[in-house]
């Protein structure tokens, strides 16, 4: 992006901002201005402009054309303020952490064990509500139920005492044979009032996220993947945005009017544009986007299953904004059953407004009360004392953890589905049942860990201090590198606090885990001790040496396996082999190597087919192939142990090549192509299943020039999860493009290669 600007900005005049009308796209306005600046023509005066704006209309575009100002430098540094912020404490707390208790304990099921001034007052909502409902008391209390009946209509009801409930069973029992002494309630008074459901407000994304959680079952990642695609697709507005007040330009007909022939919704639309809309609620305008609309119609077929429910969510709540509200008539009984007053209460529907268009919103149909008159007698039909307790409060929905942080300022409409799905993913809580949000034993442990320490570290109102030294910023009134440095300073304090002190958090690490030497299961030899390594498999999955006391990493999002018991011959350690599955990558490794690299041009987390020993015969200057296909410096090394599946895999990125099934072996010739300059292959196939018009069994060529190898060649990608375990960074390993490499010939296939990726096509 940064060099399609400059490109496009060569000798203008002029530049005018068209971003987010927000903190972030101030600040993104200073990227545009630093990447393009220097390639502008120097004109005299102001020759930079920002424009403003809340909606894309003609009305608004040609506004903000006509009253351009600057762009506001208090408002982005305000942003460069946060982020340097974050990212010091973020990566300080989470470095630190995650090399401590991941050096301890085998069981911890994490990759990253991270600290975030948001995420961790995010997990502390989840922590506080668990810790509320371990220590609540259930304590028993007696409601008393009585049952009348309406003898003009036979309608039965069941009526609310005003006491409510009582914690003494023996009063309790004197109410209820008070009560039975009685034969009948007599109606004292009845009132009937009408009421309103009042429509919703424009859609923003907080409330987006909130419905589609507790109504639609979708979780807050998910909502904002499939809105996104909505809107690249035009079907939907942009789906971020605090705003949820219309610009008073907007053309509500025009967008309700696409509607109108729609086979779900279409009858209400037509009905509502014939009788003319309700002015919307007035909400409040942030001056980032327009609320959440839809776009243009689109049908169940046109979309997959959850982005169809979605747009039909954003759709009716649309339509629902600009309908009547629902109207109601409330009726209240007030009964008298001896010395004890009770009331009934009934609904019946006048208008169903909105709740038309949003029928999950609709009365129901049994809440009408028959006719009752003062002083008329129903008769008791049963009365009943019922024991009941009291009950904790359930776990936080996703729903009501959105609400706390909005009400709490953690995170913006755009970061908070990523600040629950990492505490989702990192195993610090898991979602039950009703998209309900249950800490784990880690999460539990860090927050109360936190506590223990430095409370300030989980508590919502640290973010909120920072947010309005940010916001002093923002307005000019304070100083950018000063508030900066007080930030840093108080977390620097806090950091060497938290180290000091980090055996609080750790005594409570030892009773919930187990440590690195009790966990695993035995899987290769250590090439220093010789005893057998454990293999850790919780993230990040991992060997441990508990003689040594020494751990190693190893490829993740993938299966280890002892290989044949081989050694490595720089080390002695025992190779494991690494897959992603069966029709993934699949390569040995050396699990000293793979974390201290012997050859200056590998680097960190090679496996063997990226290892540049010359003579092993596990490395890929014994193995490779060619030059990948696909990728800059990737060389397609040879499984040696795919057979009879027999395939090459690219050590750099995920390019397959099946080729071979059934033959008995494969290996590298001595000799190279003199066409491409890849190595030659030896084949030895199968008996009967030979592709040699001569019956032979054994042939030699080059896999992507010889004829007789053509048809047996298969390209696919690997099926690879979130990283590519054993992949190395670096540069080439000594082979030159179409040249040689370190003792064995690979290049690239010249005038082979369109044809061959032809053929793959």
């Amino acid at each position: 992006m940064p060099n399609f600007l400059l490109k496009e900005a060569q000798g203008v005049d002029y530049l005018v901002l068209w971003l987010d009308c927000d903190k972030e796209g101030e600040n993104i306005c200073f990227e545009v201005i630093d990447c393009v600046k220097s390639v502008m023509n120097r004109n005299s005066g102001q020759t930079i402009w920002r424009s403003r704006f809340s909606a894309i209309t003609d009305t608004d575009i040609k506004r903000a054309m006509q009253t351009l100002t600057v762009p506001n430098k208090y408002e982005a540094l305000a942003v460069d303020a946060r982020q340097e912020l974050d990212l010091r404490i973020g990566c300080a707390f989470t470095r630190y952490q995650t090399k401590f208790f991941q050096g301890r304990y085998g069981d911890l099921d994490s990759t990253l064990i991270s600290y975030g001034p948001c995420q961790t007052p995010t997990l502390g909502f989840c922590v506080d509500r668990h810790d509320r409902i371990q220590s609540f008391k259930p304590e028993p209390y007696w409601v008393i139920h009585v049952q009348v009946t309406h003898e003009n209509s036979g309608q039965t009801l069941n009526l609310d005492w005003d006491r409510v409930r009582l914690f003494d069973k023996e009063v309790a029992q004197l109410f209820v044979n008070l009560i039975k002494a009685v034969n009948a309630a007599r109606v004292l008074e009845v009132t009937k009032k009408e009421k309103t459901k009042n429509r919703p407000m424009a859609l923003n994304t907080v409330e987006m996220l909130r419905a589609a959680s507790s109504g639609l079952g979708i979780g807050p990642q998910t909502t904002m993947q499939l809105a996104e695609r909505l809107y690249t697709q035009g079907y939907i507005s942009y789906p971020r945005t605090e705003t949820t007040q219309y610009p008073e330009n907007f053309d509500l007909i025009g967008t309700l009017r696409q509607q109108q022939n729609h086979p779900h919704w279409g009858s209400e639309v037509r009905e509502l544009l014939e009788k003319g809309i309700q002015k919307p609620k007035k909400g409040t305008d942030v001056g980032d986007h327009p609320p959440i609309t839809p776009m243009k119609p689109a049908t169940e077929g046109e979309l997959d299953h959850n982005s169809w429910r979605l747009y039909d969510y954003i759709t009716r709540h649309f339509i629902g904004t600009i309908s009547p509200d629902c109207k109601y008539l409330q009726t209240t009984a007030f009964f008298e059953i001896g010395t004890e007053k009770f009331t009934c209460t009934g609904k019946m529907l006048l208008d169903p407004g909105f709740t038309t268009v949003m029928p999950w919103l609709a009365l129901s149909n049994d809440e009408k009360l028959p006719e009752f008159k003062n002083d008329e007698l129903c008769p008791v039909n049963e009365v009943k004392m019922v024991e009941k307790q009291t009950c904790p409060p359930d776990y936080l929905t996703e729903a009501e953890l959105i609400t706390l942080m909005e009400k709490h300022g953690i995170g913006t409409d755009a970061s908070i589905p990523v600040h629950i799905n990492n505490i989702c993913e990192r195993n610090y809580v898991s979602i039950i049942g009703g998209r309900k949000l249950k800490p784990t034993t880690l999460g539990i442990v860090l927050v109360h860990g936190y506590q223990k320490i430095d409370s300030d570290l989980v508590l919502s109102t640290m973010r909120s201090a920072v947010e309005q030294q940010l916001n002093l910023i923002a307005a000019g009134k304070a100083d950018y590198a000063a508030v900066l440095q007080h930030g840093i300073n108080i977390f620097h304090l806090k950091f060497k606090y938290f180290v000091q002190s980090i055996s609080s958090m750790d005594e409570l690490f030892e009773v919930s885990f187990s440590p690195l030497a009790a966990s695993g299961k035995p899987l290769s030899r250590c090439g220093k001790c010789r005893r057998y390594m454990k293999f850790i498999q919780a993230k990040p999955s991992r060997l441990h040496c508990s003689q040594c006391d020494e751990t190693y990493s190893v490829p993740q999002n993938g299966n280890i396996k002892l290989y044949k018991e081989l050694k490595c011959p720089l080390d002695e350690f025992e190779l494991v082999l690494w897959t992603t599955g069966a029709k993934g990558k699949t390569y040995p490794l050396c699990p000293y190597c793979y974390n201290n690299p012997p050859f200056k041009d590998m680097r960190k987390g090679s496996g063997c087919n990226e290892c540049t020993h010359p003579t092993c015969q596990h490395a890929f200057s014994r193995n490779g192939v060619s030059e990948c296909v696909e990728c800059e410096n990737g060389v397609l090394v040879l499984d040696t142990t795919s057979g009879p599946k027999w395939r090459m895999a690219c050590n750099k990125c995920n390019v397959v090549i099946n080729f071979f099934e059934n033959a008995h072996k494969v290996s590298l010739s001595d000799d190279s192509c003199d066409d491409c300059g890849s190595n030659m292959l030896e084949v030895d196939f199968s008996k009967g299943k030979t592709p040699l018009e001569d019956g032979t069994t054994e042939h030699t060529g080059c896999v992507f020039c010889d004829p007789v190898f053509k048809s047996l060649v298969e390209k696919y990608h690997a099926r690879m999860k979130v990283g590519r375990g054993g992949r190395s960074r670096g540069g080439g390993r000594g082979r030159g493009r179409g040249g040689r490499s370190r003792g064995r010939g690979r290049g690239r296939p010249k005038d082979k290669m369109a044809q061959l990726a032809a053929y793959f096509v």
